[in-house]
């Protein structure tokens, strides 16, 4: 990966870019299909996509402070400045309880936001990653949710996910992928492993609800599935084709799901994770983790109780194979604590 242009930035290794304003020598020199703009890169997610950008990109990531996606005028303003091809949009408010609260703000972020974002790059011929949430659903289903499924969501996060993606399907572009995805964790961010992992360090009794089930996924497989995406449009530009059609003639663009593969419940994933946590030798304190029931443990915003994703699309159009949740599980906590207590 390389980063182009910059001003300012911080290593690869923080999961950060580079920002700053391409002069027009660098636009001549770099192949603007091969720069990527990453909106929100100061995320969990968008760190992880930055960090495992391959080196044939010249990444370009953009924290909020530096494009704020609730205000079209200046983020365009600053692609404008940049010139990407590719532009990933990894911003979003994920505080799902938070949404709740102040569903204005959420509505301004996650749904209209990635309909400007849309606009932008239909003017500009670029490609759009949009990522979306398996809380476009209601959880009523008991088999995995595919892309043709009706959303309905439960909570004012749900509908702010929702509207965002139906604004970016009514812009007129082409050229973008939404790519939902589910129980997102990782490094540099808030979220449920993370938790788990704190509380089985500290108590010794854990109450956690059994009757949410989906599929954990690790940041790290999802920045690598948006790059199989990216290098699909890349193959059917290569190949001629203007609508965006593959080798069989079938469409590339669209929705698509990925999560890692295989499903849990919330207490089945905090179990997993105190197994994993006495593998690599950490002090567990906790002696029991106890099943409840979602409504033992209410919270401002309803969750689906069944939110499992059909990954059957991408690893159909994109030929790749989806990680299992609990080899990624232990991957992630490899990566943070494989030195024992002090790694």
């Amino acid at each position: 990966m390389t980063t182009t242009g910059c001003t300012a930035g911080v290593s690869k290794a923080e999961g950060s870019g580079r920002f700053g304003t391409l002069s027009e020598a660098e636009k001549r020199g770099v192949d603007s299909r091969r720069r990527i703009a990453v909106l929100g890169a100061g995320g969990m997610l968008g760190k992880m996509v930055v960090q495992k950008a391959p080196p044939a990109f010249d990444v370009l990531a953009l924290t909020k402070a530096q494009a704020d996606i609730s205000d079209p005028s200046k983020t365009a303003e600053v692609l404008d400045q940049l010139s990407p091809g590719v532009v990933i949009n990894c911003g979003a408010v994920t505080d799902v309880d938070g949404c709740e609260r102040t569903p204005q703000t959420a509505e301004s972020v996650n749904g209209m936001a990635p309909g400007n974002l849309a606009a932008w790059c239909l003017a500009a011929g670029a490609l759009l990653v949009h990522v979306s949430t398996d809380f476009v659903f209601d959880g009523n289903k008991k088999t995995p949710y595919v892309e043709s499924d009706p959303p309905n969501p439960l909570s004012a996060y749900g509908r702010s996910k929702l509207l965002g993606e139906e604004r970016v399907a009514a812009s007129g572009i082409k050229r973008y992928f939404i790519v939902r995805t589910s129980w997102l964790y990782g490094p540099w961010g808030r979220n449920f492993v993370d938790t788990m992992v704190r509380l089985l360090l500290d108590r010794e009794v854990l109450s956690v609800v059994s009757d949410q089930v989906g599929s954990p996924t690790y940041t790290e497989d999802l920045a690598e599935a948006i790059f199989d995406l990216v290098r699909l449009d890349g193959d059917a530009r290569r190949l001629g084709s203007r609508g965006g059609e593959g080798k069989d003639g079938a469409a590339v663009h669209g929705i698509y799901h990925f999560a890692d593969r295989g499903a849990c419940s919330r207490y089945e994933l905090a179990e997993r994770i105190a197994h994993e946590l006495v593998r690599l030798g950490l002090p567990v304190k906790a002696r029991k983790i106890r099943p409840i029931r979602t409504e033992d443990y209410p919270l401002p915003a309803r969750r689906p109780a069944y939110s499992v994703l059909s990954t059957d699309k991408f690893r159909t159009v994109t030929g790749k194979s989806v990680p299992d949740w609990r080899e990624a599980l232990a991957r992630y906590l490899e990566s943070r604590f494989g030195g024992g207590a002090s790694g």
